[in-house]
């Protein structure tokens, strides 16, 4: 994978278009948790949202540069 993408001549980082689709999974299972109720078991919802995205973005990260 390359280190770079070229969109209509600029030069971004690839991890860029890797962390707004994290940030779009993360919504949807935001959504999902959300409405089962899974938050309101937690003792810290946010921290548990901010884990949950660190975990995808790892790991979509980890698969991209292995």
């Amino acid at each position: 994978m390359p280190r770079e993408l070229s969109i209509v001549g600029i030069l971004i980082p690839t991890i860029l278009p890797v962390f707004l689709g994290c940030l779009l999974l993360q919504g949807v299972l935001d959504r999902v948790l959300t409405h089962a109720g899974v938050y309101r078991r937690l003792w810290h919802p946010a921290l548990a949202r901010l884990c949950l995205l660190v975990c995808i973005v790892g790991g979509a990260t980890a698969w991209l540069y292995r």
